[in-house]
């Protein structure tokens, strides 16, 4: 067995349709640790760097838009999973990309839907191998967000503009 990390993000449409808790449940019975969590705001920039394989395909502006919520709510829930062989235990509980081929019992199964459009709302991503998520890992999270160290880390100097909240 190998020990892995794995990215899901929950997806704008199933954030739309409260889907969280019941996806969570369902990574939970993996048996993988959560070591990491935050809701994103999507911005043009981190969607096409996730998908700049995608970028040649004729459904990239729409999948850009759609992961950035466009078409339901503005937001992401991004995860971090570790454990045994994680990359192909959570793509095997979320199912196929598209969910009419996807297992029912899949998350993308019972959830997922294509839309009269042809747009897939298959409610989660998960990391296809492990280069792809390091990769995706690295884009949504800075190692101080994880609660376990995954990838080798070094400290820079930088100047930090920070935000607080009004008196």
């Amino acid at each position: 067995m190998t020990k892995q990390q794995t990215l899901v993000l929950i997806k704008p449409d199933g954030m739309a349709k409260f889907l969280t808790g019941n996806i969570i449940t369902e990574l939970a019975d993996t048996g993988l640790i959560l070591v990491g969590s935050k809701v994103v705001q999507v911005t043009r920039e981190l969607a096409e760097e996730h998908y700049q394989h995608l970028r040649d395909e004729k459904f990239f502006s729409e999948l850009i838009d759609y992961i950035m919520g466009e078409f339901h709510v503005k937001r992401v829930l991004a995860l971090v999973y570790q454990g045994d062989n994680a990359i192909e235990k959570v793509r095997h509980v979320v199912g196929s990309t598209d969910p009419e081929k996807a297992e029912p019992t899949s998350i993308r199964g019972k959830f997922g839907r294509i839309t009269k459009e042809g747009v897939f709302e298959n409610v989660v991503h998960a990391s296809e191998n492990e280069k792809e998520s390091e990769r995706e890992i690295k884009l949504w999270f800075r190692p101080k967000e994880l609660v376990r160290t995954i990838f080798p880390t070094e400290s820079k100097e930088v100047k930090k503009v920070e935000y607080f909240w009004k008196s």
